[in-house]
């Protein structure tokens, strides 16, 4: 199973948090990082997930892979270069349906200069980093 970007510790939900509790469906619906609540929350594939309403959780349950980000919620220039940079779930772009998140202002500039490129990269760099710890690939 790849690994998810979470923050330590467990949340309510008995999984630890992704995306630093904000709603992922927010992205789409909306076009805006939005922080959820953890009184509305959902586990998918062992981490725990906020929303921002009963209405947002309802559809992510329907079809979670459309709405969790891509890479694992890791920086996608770092999975670009074969890394997992913490992602920023505020330094966002949603790409032909898809949520990509970048570490920085400045590393998401870089991103956005060669989208199609830089996610053709991280998506072939993912297979082979996708299991493995972030300290594993320096």
């Amino acid at each position: 199973m790849s690994q998810i970007n979470t923050s330590t510790g467990l949340t309510a939900a008995g999984a630890p948090l992704a995306l630093r509790g904000y709603d992922p469906v927010a992205y789409f619906a909306e076009g805006r990082a939005r922080v959820g609540t953890a009184a509305i929350s959902a586990v998918h594939n062992g981490a725990a997930y906020s929303f921002a309403s009963q209405e947002n959780k309802e559809k992510f349950e329907k079809s979670p892979e459309r709405f969790v980000p891509e890479f694992g919620g890791f920086c996608a220039f770092g999975a670009s270069v074969g890394a997992k940079f913490d992602g920023d779930p505020t330094l966002f772009r949603v790409v032909e349906g898809k949520l990509y998140l970048n570490l920085n202002p400045d590393i998401q500039k870089t991103w956005e200069k060669d989208l199609a490129g830089n996610i053709r990269k991280a998506e072939e760099n993912w297979t082979r980093i996708r299991d493995k710890a972030p300290a594993e690939l320096k």
